[in-house]
C-alpha cells in the first residue's frame, strides 16, 4: 500500500487543497507516488485502446479516449499545480529543492503521455470516425468536441508524438531540461532582487520620497535588523522610487542594480539565455519547424510571423514620433527645473520628469490619490461592476477554504438572479519580496468539469498581486496602476469562472488561444476609467469623501500621457521576443543581448545603458509562457479594446444599454471561452472583425498616426 490522502494532502487530486496541511517534505512522498500510479493508469488505457483499434468495424467512444484522457490529466495538473503555486507564492529553500528535484519526472511522464502513439492513433480514429458519419449518427462530434480534438492531435505532433527512437529521446531530454533551465532562470531573478539592497540613512537621501515609501522602507529595514531605510529591487519600492526621489544619483544606483539583476556571478542568466534560445531551435527544427516562433503560432491566432510583424509595426509607426515628441518635453520640463540633465536625459530620469511633467500638465499628484484607493473600496467597486454588468454577486467567505499565508483571502461567486454558487477564488493582493515572485497573474486551482462520479466541479480562480502592503494601521492603500492590476487579473479570473462550457479541455480559459487570453483582462482595465465604477469606490479611506470630480476628469486626461512611450515599450518587447525566436542562433555571430540592441535602434528612444541586462530578468518568456508569445499583450489589446468600445458606442451612462451589452459580453466572451475560435466568438459579441482604430485612439496616437 502507498501513501494515502489522508497522510498525504497533496495527493487528494480533487477539492479546495488543504494548504495547512502540505509541506514541502511532503512533494518529495507524494509526487512519485502519483506518477507511479499515473504510468500504470496510462498503460492499462493504453492497452485498452490498443484492444480497441484492432477492432476496426467499432466505433471509438470519446468517453473511451478523451475523458480518460482528461482525467489523468487532471490529476497530475492539480497535485503538480499546488506544488508550482506553492513555489511562487511561498518559496522556501526547502519547497525549491523539492520541486526541482520532482520536475524532470513530472516532465518525463508528460512527455509520455504527450508521445503515445496508440492515444494518437485512437484520436485519428475519432477524426475519422467523425468525417465518415453524418449528424445525429454514432461517431459524430459536435463543433466544441472538434476544436478539442484538433488542438489535442496539434498538441501531441508539438511534443514530437510523430518521431521516432533516438530524435524522440533527444526531443524528450532537451524539454526536460528546457523545463529545468526555465526554473533555475526565475530562481535566479527571485535571488538577484532579494540579493540586493541599499540602506539610506540620512533625510537627503529621501528627498521627495512620499510618505506611503518612507514607511515602506522603514518598514523593510526594521524586519531586517537595520536602522534608518531599506531600499530594494521589488516594484512596489523601486517604481515609487524613481518616480520621486530627487537624487539623481541614487536613482541612477537603484536604476544600474534594477536592470542588470541576475547578469552577474553565480546568478548570471545569460548563459541560460542562450542555452534556452538553442535548445528552442533545435526542439523547432526536430518538429519540422524553421523556429521557435512558429511552433509557437501553430496554437494561437496570429497565423504567421509576418502578421505579428505587421500588427508590430503599425504600431511602431504611430508610437516612435509621439515617444520623441514625449522624452523632448521632458528635456524641457527639465530645463525649466534647472536641472542639469536636461541636456542629457538619461533613462534613470525619464520616471522622474514624467511625473513632474504630468502633474503640472494635469495637475495630479499620483501619490495623492492613493488614500481614495484602500484595497476593500477597491473590490467592492470591482464586484460591483461584476454585479451590473454580469449579474453576479460575489461575497467573502470566512474559514471555508484553507489559505497559504494570513493575508490570503476566499471568495464565492453566485448567480445574481438564482443564487446559485457558479465559482469561487483566492486573493492574495500583497508584496512578498523574500517568498513571493513579483509581478501578478491569475492561475487555475480548479478548472469546470465533472469528477468520474459525474459530480459537477465549479471552477475555483487563484488572483495574485504584488501590491503595497498595509503598514501599520494604514490599511493598503493602492496606486491607480495597482488598481488597474487588479481589475486586469480579475478579468483572466472571470473568464475562468463564468465558463458554461461542459468540456473541461475547452471551458474557462482552456483551449483559448494565447494572443487572444489577454482580452478579458484588458477589457476589465478599461472600466477603471469609467466615470460611474470609479466614482463608486474612491473614497478616502479616512474622511469618506469622494475623490474630487476635478480628479477624475484629470485621470482621465493623463490616461494617454506618455502612451507613444508606453506603446513603444511594449513593442519593444513583443518585437525583441519575436525575433530572438525567428531569427537568432547559436552561430549567427551575435549574442541575443547585441539583436536586442539593434531592435532598441529603432523601438526606443534613450537606447539601454552598457549595463543594462533586461533579457536576464525577462521572466515572461524566459521562465514563463510567453516565449515568441510576448505580442499576444498587444494582439489582444487590439481586441479588448474594440470590444470596449462597444459600450462606449451605447454610451456608458445609458443603464439598460451597458447592461444588455454585458450580458452580451458574459454569454459569448466570458461563458464560451475555448468552445469556439476566438475570432468567431469576437464576431458573435462585436457583428463584425476587430480591427486597431480603437486601440490607436484609446493609446492617445491618433494625431500622430494621421
Amino acid at each position: 500500500m502507498g501513501p494515502s490522502t489522508a497522510t498525504l494532502p497533496l495527493l487528494a487530486g480533487r477539492g479546495l487543497p488543504r494548504f495547512d496541511a502540505i509541506t514541502a517534505e511532503q512533494v518529495n512522498e507524494a509526487i512519485p507516488a502519483l506518477l507511479d500510479e499515473l504510468n500504470a493508469e496510462l498503460s492499462s488505457l493504453e492497452a485498452r485502446l490498443q484492444e480497441l483499434l484492432a477492432r476496426p468495424e467499432r466505433n471509438l467512444g470519446w468517453d473511451e479516449v478523451m475523458d480518460p484522457l482528461h482525467h489523468l490529466g487532471e490529476r497530475l495538473r492539480w497535485s503538480w499545480g499546488v506544488v508550482s503555486h506553492l513555489n511562487g507564492v511561498c518559496n522556501t529553500p526547502e519547497l525549491r529543492q523539492a520541486y526541482q528535484q520532482q520536475q524532470g519526472a513530472v516532465v518525463a511522464f508528460g512527455s509520455r503521455a504527450g508521445q503515445s502513439r496508440v492515444i494518437f492513433q485512437a484520436l485519428e480514429r475519432l477524426e475519422a470516425q467523425h468525417d465518415r458519419s453524418a449528424e445525429g449518427q454514432p461517431g459524430h462530434l459536435d463543433g466544441v468536441q472538434r476544436r478539442i480534438l484538433e488542438a489535442e492531435q496539434r498538441d501531441m505532433r508539438l511534443r514530437g508524438v510523430g518521431l521516432e527512437g533516438a530524435e524522440q529521446a533527444a526531443f524528450n531530454q532537451a524539454t526536460a531540461e528546457l523545463a529545468s533551465l526555465a526554473t533555475d532562470f526565475g530562481n535566479h531573478v527571485l535571488d538577484a532582487t532579494n540579493g540586493w539592497s541599499l540602506t539610506l540613512s540620512s533625510e537627503e537621501d529621501l528627498a521627495g520620497l512620499p510618505q506611503s515609501l518612507r514607511e515602506l522602507l522603514a518598514q523593510a529595514a526594521e524586519e531586517a535588523g537595520e536602522t534608518g531605510w531599506r531600499m530594494g529591487l521589488d516594484m512596489p519600492r523601486v517604481v515609487p522610487f524613481l518616480k520621486y526621489s530627487q537624487r539623481r544619483d541614487l536613482r541612477e544606483t537603484v536604476y544600474r542594480a534594477q536592470v542588470s539583476r541576475a547578469s552577474r556571478g553565480d546568478l548570471d542568466n545569460r548563459p541560460l539565455i542562450e542555452r534556452i534560445l538553442a535548445l528552442r531551435l533545435e526542439q523547432a527544427r526536430r518538429l519540422g519547424y524553421p523556429n521557435w516562433a512558429a511552433v509557437s503560432l501553430a496554437s494561437k491566432m496570429a497565423d504567421s510571423v509576418d502578421a505579428v510583424e505587421q500588427l508590430l509595426e503599425e504600431l511602431r509607426a504611430a508610437a516612435l514620433p509621439a515617444a520623441r515628441q514625449e522624452v523632448e518635453a521632458l528635456r524641457e520640463c527639465a530645463r525649466r527645473h534647472g536641472a542639469p540633465e536636461a541636456d542629457e536625459l538619461r533613462p534613470w530620469d525619464v520616471s522622474h520628469w514624467a511625473e513632474v511633467l504630468r502633474r503640472e500638465t494635469f495637475e495630479l499628484d499620483a501619490e495623492a490619490l492613493r488614500p481614495w484607493f484602500p484595497l476593500e473600496q477597491v473590490l467592492q467597486g470591482l464586484f460591483g461592476l461584476c454585479q451590473r454588468l454580469f449579474d453576479i454577486r460575489i461575497v467573502a467567505t470566512r474559514d471555508e477554504a484553507p489559505v497559504w499565508h494570513g493575508d490570503v483571502r476566499y471568495f464565492r461567486v453566485l448567480d445574481g438572479a438564482s443564487g446559485e454558487p457558479l465559482a469561487g477564488f483566492y486573493l492574495d493582493p500583497y508584496s512578498r519580496p523574500g517568498s513571493k515572485r513579483g509581478g501578478a497573474w491569475m492561475d487555475e486551482c480548479l478548472g469546470r468539469s465533472r469528477t468520474r462520479e459525474g459530480d459537477q466541479v465549479l471552477p475555483v480562480a487563484y488572483l495574485i498581486c504584488n501590491q503595497s502592503p498595509p503598514v501599520g494601521s494604514t490599511p493598503s492603500l493602492m496606486t491607480f496602476e495597482e488598481v488597474e492590476t487588479l481589475f486586469h487579473e480579475f478579468g483572466h479570473g472571470l473568464q475562468h469562472m463564468l465558463t458554461t462550457v461542459e468540456r473541461p479541455q475547452a471551458a474557462g480559459i482552456n483551449n483559448v488561444e494565447w494572443d487572444a487570453v489577454e482580452l478579458p483582462s484588458q477589457f476589465m482595465e478599461n472600466w477603471c476609467y469609467d466615470r460611474a465604477t470609479l466614482m463608486g469606490m474612491a473614497r478616502h479611506w479616512q474622511s469618506g469623501e469622494p475623490l474630487p470630480e476635478s480628479d477624475y476628469h484629470k485621470l482621465l486626461a493623463a490616461r494617454t500621457f506618455m502612451g507613444g512611450s508606453a506603446t513603444l515599450r511594449q513593442v519593444h518587447f513583443a518585437l525583441t521576443d519575436l525575433r530572438l525566436h525567428s531569427q537568432w542562433s547559436p552561430d549567427d555571430g551575435r549574442s541575443p543581448d547585441a539583436l536586442r540592441r539593434e531592435i532598441a535602434r529603432s523601438t526606443t528612444v534613450l537606447e539601454p545603458i552598457e549595463e543594462d541586462a533586461f533579457l536576464c530578468a525577462f521572466s515572461h518568456i524566459f521562465a514563463g509562457g510567453y516565449a515568441a508569445g510576448y505580442y499576444s499583450y498587444k494582439w489582444a489589446e487590439v481586441l479588448s479594446a474594440d470590444a470596449f468600445s462597444a459600450f462606449e458606442e451605447v454610451g456608458l451612462d445609458q443603464g439598460e444599454a451597458i447592461v444588455a451589452t454585458g450580458r452580451r459580453f458574459r454569454e459569448t466572451v466570458l461563458s464560451l471561452g475555448g468552445s469556439r475560435s476566438p475570432a468567431e466568438i469576437f464576431e458573435t459579441f462585436r457583428g463584425r472583425q476587430p480591427s486597431t482604430d480603437a486601440l490607436i485612439r484609446h493609446s492617445g496616437l491618433v494625431e500622430t498616426a494621421g
